[in-house]
């Protein structure tokens, strides 16, 4: 009833996490059992260790928040040595690898290191990095350079391939059409929008860095279009992601187009959340109508 397909995995639900509002499961895994889940895309990973971006670096909106994180993790080579084996003693699904880097390389690198890895389902490329090699323009925001990443990664592995699309473009679908024609898997969308804060006391921005990802309940309308644009865009799976925290925003991204979905900053809020939006799946099904979730993707479409 609940059960749908990505990239030729089998989901028990549709309903993951986001990558960098569950860790890498340890800390919510001390409240439920996280194998309720379909699975969860973890804390995005870079080559190196980072220790992130200067404080302060969230802020606070009157509907959801602004990070500047900054892709802080401990690099590839400790979530491997470290990280994947104490998942592995919570978990017992397959995993999404979210990844990011900061030239076509390090992208390419990261993703092998992690494609060996039996845990891993799909790598999951998050495209909004600087490209600093080349004049530090986003590899998300140019459909050229995106699709420069993403065969580069699919040259370097095995497993499926998402492309995790950012939101600040003009057209969503020339992105997500050239990560298609690059070679990817499937598209995952969307990444935070820009956003910033101004403290009226010191009448300078909240953030250190000025600007940050907004995300949150507000972006959900914005991230539901997208979806639906993109679904009609492309032949390969798209997961929807932006704003969702319950069991209706989840069917609504499916009848836009998601085989899946992901839900990001209601982690922060509720760290329950995914639990209960799956416990509310089937009752809020029958209330519409809908025997098998797999039925309803795209069906915003029809007539």
């Amino acid at each position: 009833m609940l059960q749908t397909e990505l990239c030729g995995i089998t989901l028990d639900n549709p309903v993951m996490a986001a990558s960098g509002t569950f860790g890498y499961g340890r800390e919510f895994a001390e409240l439920y059992d996280i194998n309720c889940l379909g699975s969860f895309s973890f804390k995005g990973t870079t080559l190196e260790p980072r220790f992130g971006n200067p404080t302060p670096r969230i802020a606070e909106c009157e509907a959801g928040l602004i990070n500047s994180i900054g892709l802080q993790n401990p690099g590839v080579e400790k979530v491997i040595e470290e990280e994947l084996p104490h998942l592995a003693t919570i978990f017992d699904k397959k995993v999404m690898a979210n990844i990011g880097g900061f030239s076509v390389e390090e992208y390419a690198q990261v993703a092998q290191r992690l494609d060996l890895c039996d845990q891993i389902g799909w790598i999951e490329v998050n495209i909004s990095c600087p490209n600093v090699r080349h004049g530090g323009i986003a590899f998300g925001t140019d459909p050229d350079a995106a699709a420069s990443v993403i065969r580069a990664v699919k040259d370097a592995v095995r497993k499926p391939v998402i492309a995790k699309l950012s939101p600040n473009v003009t057209d969503i679908t020339k992105m997500a059409i050239a990560c298609e024609n690059a070679g990817a898997d499937g598209i995952s969308l969307v990444n935070t929008l820009l956003g910033m804060r101004i403290d009226l006391k010191t009448k300078k921005p909240v953030i250190a860095n000025k600007m940050g990802g907004f995300s949150g309940p507000a972006i959900f309308p914005a991230a539901l279009r997208m979806v639906y644009q993109v679904y009609d865009a492309v032949k390969i799976p798209v997961v929807g992601i932006g704003g969702i925290a319950t069991a209706e925003q989840v069917i609504e991204m499916m009848l836009a187009g998601a085989c899946a979905v992901q839900i990001g900053a209601a982690n922060l809020v509720d760290p329950y959340v995914c639990r209960n939006v799956i416990r509310d799946l089937p009752e809020v099904m029958k209330k519409y109508g809908i025997a098998e979730l797999k039925d309803i993707i795209g069906g915003a479409h029809n007539g």
